[in-house]
């Protein structure tokens, strides 16, 4: 045998041990079930799952596989419980439809578990009937793609969340949709995840819930009528970027909540019809720039312990309240924001106003004091008196302006 010939074979046999062969699963099959095909499957194998429904639960992968669906079978798991759990590296699920995951208040069943794994791939999943949808559970180096998960969530204690993350790290969540669970996304403590493309809309408490998860990066997702908005807590080094929070409505909604967080970067997103743009508590060091703040109740609301923030190119647009603060203190930076409120003018044709802009008024204040007072909202009596407070103010801090606001809306 020659040089070549050896080479070829060498390379056929490596490369036949290293993917494996296919392994047909069907009703009509040798191989009946997904749970028979996973135990007979060797390394790298790849199970071709044919149209079809499989009532089974507890699929339990503890080798690198690829679970492929032909046409999107269904995995029916009669509500018994947990129904695929992954603790190989190296699984790839893809084109699969799950339903009726098991509930429990003792365990999180889920209808796919990923535990102590890695380089993992999970797309093109549809789940319905489910507790927790796609559970990672200390997990790194993976990706949770283009899957749809649509819950039926009632109430909070007897639901989960379309996908969690808990001491998970460098995962790629993408292009997924998410709604009628509890929480949409759930993070927790979880780093350098990059959370890109999905909508999470609907849900019964927060479209996006993580704490105590840093260097996170959140791109071009949509939050959308969900129940409270949308929650980021007790992180550092975190990034939203063209994100859309829209029509969080409700006596404690928001579009985000920010509480405890440091070092971020909030830029180019939309808030839009939230009941609050944006609650800000015990937050420091913060840049929100390009951003637009439309039709809300308040743009942006400031709680105790904020320092060190800058507000900067941002369209504050045609909502009840710009800015609401509670503090006579203010080290926060407010520039070249376009206010739709402002009624200055501009002689020298910068586009810069030449008056000052206040944007906390005295009647958010007195609301905030006395949340009844909101029915004489547009009444002549609270123009006079927050025009007077603007001319010399007394409850709203004296430096809390724009000293250099836009005549025309940022791009």
């Amino acid at each position: 045998m020659g040089r070549f010939q050896l080479l070829w074979v060498l390379l056929l046999f490596v490369g036949t041990s290293l993917w494996g062969k296919t392994i047909e699963v069907c009703a009509s099959c040798e191989v009946k079930s997904i749970t028979k095909g996973v135990v007979l499957a060797a390394d790298y194998d790849t199970l071709l799952i044919k149209k079809g429904t499989y009532k089974e639960f507890n699929i339990l992968i503890d080798k690198p596989l690829t679970l492929l669906g032909e046409n999107y079978p269904i995995i029916d798991g009669e509500e018994q419980g947990e129904i695929i759990r992954i603790v190989s590296d190296n699984v790839t699920l893809d084109g699969l439809f799950i339903i009726n995951v098991g509930t429990s208040y003792t365990s999180d069943y889920a209808a796919i578990r990923v535990v102590r794994s890695k380089n993992f791939l999970i797309q093109n999943v549809v789940l319905e009937k489910l507790f927790f949808g796609i559970y990672l559970e200390k997990s790194n180096h993976g990706k949770v793609y283009h899957n749809k998960i649509i819950g039926d969530a009632v109430d909070e204690y007897n639901s989960g969340n379309g996908i969690q993350l808990w001491y998970s790290h460098n995962i790629e969540v993408d292009h997924n949709i998410v709604q009628g669970v509890r929480d949409g996304i759930y993070l927790e403590f979880s780093d350098h995840i990059t959370i890109n493309n999905n909508e999470s809309t609907n849900n019964l408490r927060y479209g996006l819930h993580f704490m105590f998860s840093n260097d996170d990066v959140y791109t071009n997702n949509t939050f959308e009528r969900n129940g409270a908005g949308v929650a980021v807590m007790f992180s550092k080094r975190i990034k939203m970027v063209g994100n859309t929070f829209r029509q969080n409505w409700g006596t404690a909604a928001f579009g985000m909540l920010l509480k405890e967080i440091n070092d971020a970067e909030i830029v180019g997103n939309t808030f839009e019809e939230n009941t609050i743009g944006i609650n800000i508590e015990g937050s420091n060091r913060i840049v929100y720039k390009n951003n637009n703040f439309v039709n809300n109740g308040w743009a942006v609301k400031v709680l105790g312990a904020c320092y060190t923030n800058s507000f900067i190119n941002n369209n504050f647009l045609y909502n009840s309240f710009d800015i609401s603060y509670n503090s006579k203190l203010n080290d926060n930076k407010f520039e070249k924001n376009y206010w739709s409120n402002y009624t200055g003018y501009d002689l020298d044709k910068d586009g810069i106003g030449d008056v000052p802009y206040r944007p906390v008024k005295l009647f958010s204040y007195i609301v905030n004091r006395t949340p009844e007072t909101i029915v004489l909202l547009r009444s002549l009596f609270m123009d006079i008196i927050d025009f007077s407070e603007k001319v010399s103010p007394v409850f709203t801090p004296d430096d809390l302006l724009d000293d250099m606001p836009l005549m025309k809306r940022t791009r």
